[in-house]
């Protein structure tokens, strides 16, 4: 029971360390973020997890960014291009971190996507981790 106490503990420690780091930082402008790119996912991307990230990404980003995430959402702000999630091509940075600060603070320069102030750390996460299984299989996590 200890031992159990002492990862969890040390789990919400990263967790709350990650938060500052990606807090801290403005909206993801194009070609990504030095200091976002250094965060690590705290969220081990299992099943679990994954689920829990495409149940979210359905109820809060299909609407612009297409229920197979290709950036083509049927209630897309007009004159908006979304993001294919899919692709090798992330203008706002690749790494979790990055794709993290872009859900979290919203991406610049024209704030075509909004930041985020309702979905917590650990749902943001989720989210990463479920782009990722459906994302190139090139990718690399980061």
């Amino acid at each position: 029971m200890r031992r159990a106490s002492t990862v969890f503990m040390s789990a919400f420690a990263l967790m709350a360390i990650a938060l500052m780091a990606v807090v801290s930082m403005s909206a993801q402008e194009i070609g990504g973020n030095a200091e976002a790119r250094k965060v690590k996912n705290p969220v081990a991307a299992n099943a679990a997890s994954i689920d829990a990230g495409k149940t979210l990404y359905m109820s809060r980003c299909k609407f612009c960014h297409g229920e197979d995430a290709k950036g083509d959402g049927p209630q897309k702000p007009k004159d908006s291009h979304p993001s294919d999630l899919t692709d090798a091509k992330w203008d706002r940075g690749s790494t979790d971190g990055e794709i993290f600060a872009v859900i979290r603070n919203g991406a610049a320069p024209k704030f075509e996507m909004k930041p985020n102030k309702i979905l917590k750390d650990e749902e943001i996460w989720n989210i990463v981790n479920y782009l990722r299984s459906i994302g190139p299989k090139t990718a690399t996590k980061k």
